[in-house]
Formats: structure tokens, sequence, C-alpha cells
């Protein structure tokens, strides 16, 4: 038989081209029993936890309100501390060590337990020495887009070349030492996916923050021994760091200092979709933070 006639390879027809049937009495074989993962009650509800929401620089505690709405809805028990410098505080000679001894304050006032601690972009150097300080209280610390840092690295040190030296100059032209962001550059990196009306709504909304705590090398050698679950949680359009890029970013740069993590991914940008899709966020912080 040459290939025109029959041009399944080796003689091969599929099953719809003749009439072969299984032998009358060829057993039959059960069908097998699938589980029904729809009535798996892990499915049906989320187990209750307590969320504890750090939010990052050029913010207050206002930017976590939609996530902690969805989270509340789901369930959970969510608490939101604000930390010197920023909200009602002006203070812009604040240190790192006064915001995390702030939020290790609040945690011990509260009596919170088992907490899954979760920092937002420079949230995520608080959360590293919060961990420090209060260590027998945090059940999973999760970063969301937030810095990583090594043991005895500043945030200013994982900023590109160019942006350093831009925050530099913004720095020493401020008049208490502080930064503010330009709009043009707000756009772009951290609102990437918003509108131009709710860039400018959220760009309304932000303070200069404080500088000196950016530039602080942090010893960070006690976070490096703690033995404690981590989760980093990735969305994929935030353009505030290079994407792609081997040397800065996030994902797998920041990440991979964690050691063992469970990763999540999502799209989003770095602020607007806290904002447009909070419970798409809210949902990845439950999964960065159950067992």
């Amino acid at each position: 038989m040459n290939g025109l006639a029959h041009p399944w390879h080796y003689g091969f027809a599929p099953p719809y081209s003749h009439d072969w049937r299984f032998p009358p009495n060829y057993p039959a074989y059960a069908k097998p029993a699938w589980p029904q993962l729809a009535a798996t009650p892990w499915l049906e509800k989320q187990l209750p936890l307590t969320f504890v929401l750090i939010h990052g620089a050029w913010a207050d505690a206002g930017f976590w309100d939609g996530i902690a709405a969805e989270l509340r809805a789901m369930g959970h028990t969510v608490h939101v501390p604000e930390y010197p410098g920023h909200g009602p505080d002006s203070n812009n000679a604040v240190t790192h060590a006064m915001m995390t001894e702030s939020l290790a304050d609040y945690i011990r006032r509260n009596d919170l337990r088992d907490i899954v601690l979760v920092g937002h972009s420079f949230g995520g150097t608080l959360i590293q020495k919060t961990a420090e300080l209060v260590p027998e209280r945090i059940k999973r610390l999760v970063f969301l887009n937030a810095f990583v840092l090594n043991d005895g690295q500043s945030v200013a040190d994982e900023f590109p070349p160019q942006a350093l030296q831009l925050f530099d100059l913004l720095r020493r032209s401020s008049q208490d030492d502080t930064i503010m962001l330009p709009f043009a550059l707000f756009r772009e990196t951290f609102v990437n996916l918003a509108s131009l009306g709710l860039a400018e709504r959220i760009y309304r909304g932000i303070s200069p923050e404080p500088a000196g705590p950016s530039y602080e090398k942090l010893d960070l050698k006690k976070f490096y021994a703690l033995d404690m679950p981590r989760s980093y949680v990735y969305l994929t359009e935030d353009n505030v760091l290079p994407l792609g890029s081997s040397e800065y970013g996030w994902h797998p740069h920041m990440s991979s200092r964690l050691g063992l993590f469970r990763f999540i991914q999502g799209g989003g940008d770095h602020m607007s979709t806290a904002m447009t899709e909070p419970r798409m966020v809210a949902q990845k912080l439950y999964s960065a933070g159950r067992d």
C-alpha cells in the first residue's frame, strides 16, 4: 500500500476509518469515580485567618481599604495599622526602627497571634524587621510586590542607577528630607494600568515620603535565621522596578531571597489594582496566607 492510497504512517488508520469493534464478551472496565471537587468543603468555604496589612511608601493605611473589606467579607479578621511618618503622623524625621517598633507594639497591644503579616512594596522591609521583634505571633509572612532586602542593604541599594540619581536629586531639593514623586513617573510606573482620571485621583492622595528610612542599611541577620513560612505575591504589570531584569526587580530578584517560599502570581500594577480589583488581590493574599 503506497502513501497516496494510505496517508497514515505504518499502515495505521484512525478509528473512524473502519468498523472494528471490541468482541461481544470483552470484559468491561468500571468508569473511575473521580472526586467531586465542587462539593469539597475546602473549596466552598475559606478557613478564617487574621491578616495584618502593612502599606508601602507614598501611601497610608487607606491603600488597603478595598482589599481589607473583601477579606472581611470572606470571613477573615483584618488589621491595618498605620505607622509613624504616614497618615496623621507627619514626622518626617522618622526612622525605620520607629516604624517597625510601632507595628510590633500594635501587634502586642492587640494581643494578635497566628497572624498573616503582609507587606506591600517598602512594607516588605517593615515586615522583615517586625518579624524579628514578634516572631512568636506570626503564622506566615506575605510579600506583595515587596522589597526583600539582604542583610546590610537599604531600599535605595535596590534602585537602578538612573532611578537612584533621580531620588537623590528629589531628596536634596526638598526642604524637609522627603521625596515627592513627579506625576509623570508616578503615572508610568506606579499606576500604569489605571485610566488617566484614576491616576490623577490617586496622585492627589499621596504625600511626600520621608526619605531617611529608604536609605538606612538594615541588620537582617536575625530575619534570615528565622524559620517562618513565607510567600511572595507577584502582580506582573508592576513597572516600579525593571521588568524581566536579573539585577533589579520584584520576581525573581527579590522573591528568591526568601529561600523556600510559596509563589502566587496575578495581573496588576503597583498601586491602582488595589483599588480596581480588590477582590482579586484579596483572593491572592488568602492563597498566599493559608496553610
